[in-house]
């Protein structure tokens, strides 16, 4: 069967991934391209975790073009380089986002050895991630657009990867690759997905049905929909204010979308628990 439009994707050759080591309370936010709102999304579900009273930190894992410090305004002292070069333990970057009620780990933009890390050092980073999550409720992962090295890693030590697309042709052919390349690396059954920007309900739920067939079709799954966030110019206002939208807009539909999520995701994590332990 020819593949249709939206599943004629970029099909990197890549191994498997290997064995890997997974959090019982990591979410990763990934997208198979930029410019969907991903980052956006992951401040503002950590922020709507923590008003719900969870223990939060947001991961930024964005190696090499990090920019959740640049979204709050915030000018951090310490950051994941400190990390990576071997100056400070993980636990020693994370620093408290007052505004927000959650912690944070900036990355480091522009830094791009970071986006290219010896498989050594991305492995002592997620080892120590893990470590550090032991700590919290939730930990939020803002993971970089599309499929290389360092984010299926990271995506492989989460317990749920939520996929943030929109309904644009090269938004959701991206998205169904990361799914291809997720399937291939036996990390498809903890995808879900996240429509952002939607006209309305209905046009959320019809991006989400032509993502889903393209995967029942191609690749015999059925990743469930975790959310859709109904558009907003509310939300570009946040972003170029540097301020959440929580904070200064927190009864729009954008964000009660958020914290309906925010609520799926911990039924979700309290459903993963329960079936591991059964």
């Amino acid at each position: 069967m020819t593949e249709s439009p939206l599943t004629a994707e970029k099909d990197p050759a890549t191994p498997a991934t290997p064995t890997f080591r997974r959090g019982k309370n990591i979410i990763a936010v990934a997208s198979g391209k930029g410019g969907v709102g991903k980052t956006w999304f992951s401040i503002t579900l950590s922020h709507a975790l923590a008003r719900q009273g969870k223990k939060v930190l947001l991961f930024d894992g964005d190696l090499g073009l990090a920019n959740v410090d640049v979204q709050l305004g915030l000018m951090p002292k310490r950051d994941l380089n400190d990390v990576i070069r071997g100056r400070l333990g993980l636990d020693k970057v994370v620093q408290r986002y007052e505004e927000g009620g959650f912690d944070i780990v900036a990355g480091r933009s522009g830094q791009a050895s970071l986006s290219a890390l010896p498989g050594q050092r991305l492995t002592f980073l997620r080892d120590q991630l893990l470590e550090v999550a032991d700590k919290y409720d939730v930990v939020i992962i803002d993971l970089g657009a599309g499929v290389d090295r360092t984010v299926r890693m990271m995506a492989a030590t989460s317990t749920r990867t939520l996929l943030v697309s929109t309904d644009e042709p090269t938004s959701l052919t991206d998205a169904y690759a990361f799914i291809k390349l997720g399937n291939a690396a036996g990390m498809s059954k903890n995808i879900g997905i996240v429509v952002n920007q939607a006209p309305s309900t209905i046009e959320g739920e019809r991006t989400y049905k032509t993502l889903l067939k393209a995967c029942e079709n191609f690749l015999r799954l059925s990743p469930p929909m975790m959310g859709m966030i109904r558009i907003d110019p509310r939300v570009k206002e946040c972003i170029r204010n540097q301020t959440p939208l929580l904070i200064r807009s927190p009864n729009t539909e954008a964000a009660e979308d958020v914290e309906k999520i925010a609520r799926a995701v911990m039924r979700d994590m309290a459903e993963t628990r329960a079936a591991a332990t059964a």
